[in-house]
């Protein structure tokens, strides 16, 4: 569910006098063969790292300017917005973001903007998160995870996992979510948003069916992960994930969590051991080495840099990278 927000008056400067659009008067006379047709009609929208900007992106197409706010490499949970950032989402038609709880500095940053002048759009409104304690915890198949209704003014005593957009099925639920409000901030493009998420959500339900389909015969179902990212996607396939370390990529584990994950990796006789591309893969190697078991990279998604995105990777690709990554050890 779409939290309560003001609605957004859209206004565009134009030689330094404020002109307020209303219906489509605007749109009837540019020139749609003009190059800049669609110059005063675009709403800016900010989004924070890279799969909230993918998502946005396939709703909106080229009907708003879309910025990403943290390019590749930035950690998305110790990032402190600079008075050019914020003064960027001052300025922008709408801010969205993945959740409070992956951008812990959006309450501080929302605090010192106008928020009757920015939409801003939490993707992960009305979806239950999963609490950090059945994240660690080496948990049967049957998945009987401790769950949290997002509520921002509710207080709760554990880390929530933030980690959402990498079940593609709740994917689809923060698309939704982004549609939601880009229909509000923009309501004259409603039916090409509608469409376009409609789209996009398809080739996502496509993606969820290709991972049905890979893991519904397996007998092996725990891997081993460098931190405690996937519980989102092992939670929708009946998967068990192991983390060596927490939700966090940093996070050391103790001796004795390595002794008995070696113990684990060694009883099950698994192969591979799953590092990241956003962190260190120190951790994973220590484990990898003391066990004698391969590495193999398992994409959190947090980032893509440039160079990889014009090279055609998006999400959809990296996911799909993950799949076969993942049937290395699920089967």
């Amino acid at each position: 569910m779409m939290k309560t927000s003001k609605l957004l008056t859209i206004g565009l400067s134009i030689t330094g006098v404020g002109v307020f659009m209303s219906g489509c008067g605007a749109a009837e006379q540019a020139d749609p063969s003009s190059d800049n047709s669609h110059t005063e009609e675009t709403i800016k929208v900010v989004t924070t790292f890279y799969p909230m900007y993918d998502f946005t992106k396939n709703v909106t197409q080229d009907l708003a300017e879309v910025s990403l706010l943290l390019p590749a490499g930035t950690e998305v949970h110790d990032f402190e917005p600079s008075a050019k950032d914020v003064a960027e989402i001052q300025e922008a038609d709408v801010f969205i973001y993945n959740s409070e709880e992956m951008e812990t500095w959006v309450p501080s940053l929302l605090d010192t903007i106008d928020l009757t002048e920015v939409l801003v759009i939490d993707a992960s409104e009305g979806i239950a998160l999963i609490e950090n304690e059945a994240v660690e915890e080496h948990h049967d198949s049957d998945h009987e995870h401790a769950v949290h209704e997002h509520d921002h003014e509710e207080e709760h005593g554990h880390t929530i996992d933030p980690h959402i957009w990498l079940d593609p099925v709740l994917a689809q639920e923060e698309v939704n979510t982004i549609k939601a409000g880009l229909i509000e901030a923009d309501p004259e493009n409603e039916e090409n948003y509608e469409v376009n998420a409609d789209t996009y959500n398809q080739k996502l339900e496509a993606l969820n069916q290709e991972y049905k389909e890979a893991f519904k015969e397996a007998e092996n179902r725990t891997f081993v992960t460098q931190h405690a990212a996937f519980a989102y996607l092992a939670q929708q396939y009946d998967l068990n994930q192991v983390a060596i370390a927490g939700l966090s990529s940093e996070e050391e584990p103790s001796p004795a969590k390595l002794a008995e994950l070696s113990q684990l990796v060694d009883q099950e006789g698994m192969e591979y051991i799953y590092f990241e591309d956003n962190s260190s893969s120190k951790i994973a190697e220590t484990l990898a080495n003391e066990v004698g078991v391969e590495l193999a990279l398992l994409s959190p998604l947090e980032g893509v840099s440039q160079a990889d995105q014009d090279a055609g990777v998006d999400y959809i690709k990296v996911m799909k990278n993950n799949l076969e990554s993942l049937k290395k050890s699920i089967r």
